[in-house]
């Protein structure tokens, strides 16, 4: 394998155990990271490095095995369905949580439309679905329109959201003259398209993205941006705040900041609790005050959980932002501290 830090000879049972995924990037992104000057942290986010070989984790760290309803479908909190319409992604990225899914035909994907939407249909609290994966956008615009003919005629769904990093990696899909009815027809159905990006990094902006968002926002889609979290890439305050200030510009409004994930061959993206914290407050001692609106956050097996600060007494002040149980939902709980703590379940429970 060709690594960041040289070649090396890996055994194929290696990569297996160790959950590693072959080196896959567009031309379009690749271009992107070394023009915009920040190519030294971006290489990270899609070349594979001797790190992967190297460290713990697992591969489902959020207990999505657990929260599957049917294949494809997931249901962990009341009113959102989250929906894997595929395996594949334009690129990979080297920190992903779903990394299980890719090199083989998945069973985790949807493969029965139909039985999802009579699930989601008998539902009603259900109140959103999420198209992800993989990334939805690998799929032909006629695909995702058949998608939306079992989804749209279920009343008491208001959102449909589709997760991709696709803006960052190809923008250019974006521009098939066929995506505009995709959307129009959402909106004619009465509800609310939304698509959440992944610009974890200013330098992943190209100007192609931005004219893509700014086309998609006149068809009345709405933006959200995600970003994770990532040592050696973004774990400084100006270039996250940089990042959601381009974001906020381009009518993204800035979603969540994931403390990256105890995932099997990425857990070196992590960074310490302590540490994610200092980042937060540092982007939002830069923002102005209709920019901050992005949560610190930690999607772990019990729910997603907003990391609050550190407190005087040395404990982690948390609350939970999303839980199974809503009356868990904006309770704040905390934790003894303990350096070098990168999760909730790396604290004790005293």
């Amino acid at each position: 394998m060709n690594l960041i830090e040289g070649r090396r000879v890996v055994a194929e049972n290696e990569l297996q155990a160790n959950g590693i995924t072959g080196y896959h990037v567009t031309k379009f992104y690749r271009e992107q990271i070394i023009k915009s000057g920040y190519y030294d942290q971006l290489k990270y986010i899609v070349e594979p490095s001797s790190q992967e070989l190297e460290n713990r984790g697992s591969l489902d760290t959020s207990g999505e095995h657990d929260n599957t309803v049917m294949p494809g479908l997931q249901h962990k909190y009341p009113p959102t369905g989250l929906l894997l319409v595929t395996d594949r992604c334009v690129s990979y990225c080297r920190f992903c949580f779903r990394k299980r899914l890719f090199g083989k035909d998945s069973d985790e994907i949807v493969h029965d439309f139909a039985q999802v939407a009579g699930y989601i249909g008998d539902h009603p609290e259900m109140t959103n679905v999420l198209l992800s994966g993989g990334d939805p956008f690998v799929l032909s615009t006629a695909k995702l329109d058949k998608i939306l003919d079992y989804l749209l005629p279920i009343s008491h769904l208001e959102t449909i959201r589709f997760g991709t990093k696709t803006l960052a990696y190809e923008p250019k899909r974006f521009e098939d003259p066929a995506l505009p009815a995709l959307f129009q027809r959402i909106h004619k159905a009465g509800k609310t398209a939304v698509i959440v990006t992944h610009f974890d990094h200013i330098g992943e902006i190209s100007v192609d993205a931005e004219r893509n968002i700014r086309l998609l926002r006149a068809q009345e889609v709405q933006f959200l941006n995600q970003s994770v979290l990532l040592a050696k890439v973004n774990d400084d305050p100006k270039i996250l705040a940089a990042t959601f200030a381009k974001c906020h510009q381009m009518g993204v409004r800035p979603y969540y900041l994931f403390q990256s994930r105890p995932v099997k061959g990425a857990s070196h993206f992590q960074l310490p609790l302590r540490r994610g914290i200092e980042v937060a407050r540092g982007i939002n001692q830069r923002l102005s005050g209709n920019e901050k609106t992005f949560k610190y956050i930690m999607s772990h097996y019990t729910g997603k959980i907003e990391i609050l600060d550190l407190g005087a007494d040395d404990r982690l002040y948390m609350r939970y932002h999303q839980n199974k149980t809503p009356e868990k939902i904006g309770r704040i709980f905390s934790r003894p501290h303990l350096e070098g703590a990168c999760w909730l379940d790396d604290l004790p429970e005293a």
